[in-house]
């Protein structure tokens, strides 16, 4: 495989501490502000489209995305299209919800949306490797931690800024991952984790 480098991404992977990471305080991590609303590039997490869907967006989220350049990521869309499978058919609001993520999905310019290529996907999966290790995650959180692995490394690979509210998961790869960049917020009302 031509564009996977097998022994660089080994080589990559030395940065494993050989300690579970523990979740830093709030100062030591970059929230989002009105102060910094212009700036890099974005590529979104999927919890921000959840929560633009489920109205738990907060202002900083609309104002980075109105002023910033947004980008997806056909992560995002496979988690998105995750959901609508998982729905019940038979359940009066899958109908809406299926209308709504479709017209979501619909909406994202195709120059804006980025697949990860080989060299993403085989060093998300050593990272995820390490994290999961390191942390003793469950099997049900595996999944995320890769789709989370894939998304960060994309955005580094891009020059983009990830934006997301999923603080505890990307505190860790950020302290594996240092020159990474993401921008956290927080939902109104949500309790710090």
């Amino acid at each position: 495989m031509a564009s996977f480098d097998f022994d660089a991404a080994v080589r990559w992977a030395r940065l494993d501490p050989r300690r579970t990471l523990a979740r830093r305080a709030d100062a030591e991590l970059p929230f989002a502000s009105e102060d910094e609303v212009a700036g890099q590039a974005l590529l979104l997490d999927t919890c921000v489209y959840i929560d633009k869907l489920q109205g738990r967006s907060p202002g900083i989220v609309e104002s980075l995305t109105a002023t910033r350049l947004v980008n997806h990521s056909t992560i995002a869309i496979q988690e998105l299209m995750h959901t609508v499978g998982v729905l019940d058919p038979g359940d009066p609001r899958t109908r809406g919800a299926t209308s709504t993520i479709r017209g979501l999905i619909m909406a994202m310019r195709p120059h804006r949306v980025f697949a990860p290529d080989a060299d993403i996907l085989g060093r998300a999966a050593l990272l995820c490797g390490i994290v999961c290790r390191l942390q003793g995650y469950s099997a049900d959180h595996k999944l995320r931690a890769l789709h989370d692995c894939v998304l960060l490394l994309q955005a580094e690979k891009l020059g983009l800024t990830l934006l997301s509210a999923n603080v505890a998961d990307f505190d860790i790869l950020l302290q594996l991952l240092r020159p990474a960049r993401v921008l956290f917020y927080r939902r109104p009302s949500s309790p710090a984790r």
